[in-house]
């Protein structure tokens, strides 16, 4: 019985409660929502790829609930931007009911031809609006996108099986092709030249095949998907003829090798494409004045040590969440490079091979993750399938006139495997190196520091006054300990940014500069 009434009693109350409430008695909007933004900006896209998503958040600031009509894209079901209202696609909705004191969150997406927007421009603003509500109580928030024209490099698609093409092609020097899990293509004839005067987009990785060259022309401008990258086999062989730019923002001369996500998020997140990777016996590979960025390893050179492999001046290789350049058994020549922000080494030269840099700064202030090695790594072996170690003669490694500094100490690792037989051959002339040994972790004669034939005329562990490391701004200042310690038989005339050298020259690609404040 007593159960009985306590029901009746609940259920009484529930009803003279609920007779009360005014819930769910929306009045029409009058126009007086506010909103987080009045414009919406896009930022840049390739025709045919989608943005990114954007959010806009709606408010009804009044103290009743209201219903607001209309909803809807300015350019109605013909606009090429969609939107999520408090969880549902469209393009128009109707009766959007929001609470008092309350809010809701619109996302918004675009993705545009520009061939159906202009027929001749390379590039092209498109805009649409959300309007909310018509009439006397209309408000809109206006939607801002520019849309780029691109040159797109894709593997095909088997139309039935979804299967996408992987390369083939001599991948470990024996001669013989192999088949590998790579998707890509190799590049046509009428493809082998990249100019400026759209940017090309790659999916997969673009192969250049035995015979062919790869020509990359000053300005050219070059975008990869994830996982994607360029490939250079057996004969082939890549020519990226930058140039020196005025403007040093705009780079308008430069080569520039990044990621495809234009917005300005990922301008700087390392590890959204894959690398430049020269195969073993691509030859004579030729890279300046080029911006390497955001890849996972910058540029991957392996094989061809007693040849001209690499050869790389007046660039700079960032944001690279593995190594800026990883070789293996390689040969490169570089002048007037800066690597910096690299997940492991900025420059690794392993098992073996030859190297020679001159009037380089090799930093790295990696700072997205702990890092476990060295800004320089040098060593003369590999493990092998079968945990073996196998040797390789380090014939050469030269360091002339070099920053080689970072956020870690020290900065440089020689890991000779010495049991082999096999050479280790290096020095460093006139370089400045970060090499603090406090706890005496490092014995050996390739760490005798004092010992001329290896270190000779060198700087440790001086200020090398560098403008924003982190930001990688690696121009030196007027108070860095690099100015005038070169050497001026290594002396290069001009200094990455085209400015003359002193004479003697300073340490690194920059030749120092006072900074404005």
């Amino acid at each position: 019985m007593k159960r009985i009434l306590y029901f009746l009693l609940t259920l009484l109350i529930l009803l003279s409660w609920s007779s009360c409430r005014k819930d769910f008695e929306f009045s029409p909007s009058t126009g007086s929502l506010t909103f987080s933004k009045d414009t919406i900006y896009l930022d840049t896209i390739f025709t045919n790829i989608g943005s990114s998503t954007y959010n806009l958040k709606v408010y009804n600031r009044s103290d009743e609930d209201i219903s607001i009509p209309t909803v809807r894209l300015g350019q109605g079901q013909a606009s090429n931007y969609r939107l999520n209202v408090d969880g549902i696609p469209g393009k128009e909705f109707e009766n959007i009911e929001l609470l008092a004191k309350d809010s809701l969150f619109i996302f918004v997406e675009t993705t545009a031809d520009i061939q159906n927007l202009s027929q001749i421009s390379l590039e092209f603003l498109y805009t649409d609006v959300i309007e909310f509500d018509s009439g006397s109580n209309l408000q809109q928030v206006e939607l801002v996108t520019l849309i780029k024209d691109a040159v797109f490099i894709y593997p095909d698609r088997d139309q039935t099986t979804g299967i996408v093409e992987t390369l083939t092609f001599d991948s470990d020097g024996d001669g013989i092709a192999d088949e590998t899990e790579l998707q890509g293509r190799f590049l046509e004839n009428d493809e082998l030249t990249f100019t400026n005067e759209k940017p090309y987009v790659i999916y997969g990785y673009a192969a250049v095949n035995a015979g062919d060259v790869l020509t990359i022309e000053a300005g050219a401008r070059v975008h990869f998907h994830a996982n994607s990258g360029l490939i250079v086999t057996g004969l082939g062989s890549l020519k990226v003829n930058g140039a020196l730019s005025e403007d040093q923002v705009l780079l308008e001369n430069e080569v520039i090798f990044e990621g495809d996500r234009l917005e300005p998020l990922f301008a700087d997140i390392p590890g959204q494409w894959g690398t430049i990777w020269l195969f073993n016996n691509s030859e004579a590979n030729e890279i300046n004045y080029a911006t390497i960025k955001n890849a996972t390893v910058g540029i991957l050179t392996e094989g061809n040590q007693n040849d001209n492999k690499l050869t790389i001046n007046n660039s700079q290789i960032y944001n690279s969440s593995n190594f800026g350049i990883l070789a293996r058994a390689s040969s490169v020549t570089a002048e007037n490079i800066v690597i910096n922000s690299s997940g492991q080494s900025s420059f690794a030269g392993t098992f073996g091979g030859r190297y020679n840099f001159t009037q380089c700064t090799i930093a790295n202030y990696w700072s997205n993750s702990f890092r476990q090695l060295p800004s320089v790594l040098l060593n003369n072996f590999i493990v092998d399938e079968n945990n073996m170690n196998v040797t390789n003669d380090l014939d050469e490694a030269n360091f002339n006139n070099c920053i080689i500094f970072g956020n870690d100490n020290p900065e440089i690792l020689l890991d000779e495997l010495s049991t082999g037989g096999a050479a280790f051959n290096f020095k460093f002339t006139n370089c400045m190196i970060r090499f603090e040994d406090n706890g005496n972790n490092f014995v050996g004669d390739n760490y005798t520091l004092s010992n001329t034939d290896l270190y000779e005329d060198c700087v440790f562990n001086g200020n090398p006054d560098f403008k924003l490391p982190f930001e990688n701004d690696l121009r030196i200042g007027d108070a860095s300990a690099a100015i005038e310690e070169g050497s001026s038989a290594f002396l290069i005339t001009n200094d990455i940014l085209g400015m003359t050298r002193t004479t003697p020259p300073d340490i690194g690609a920059y030749q120092h500069t006072m900074f404005e404040d």
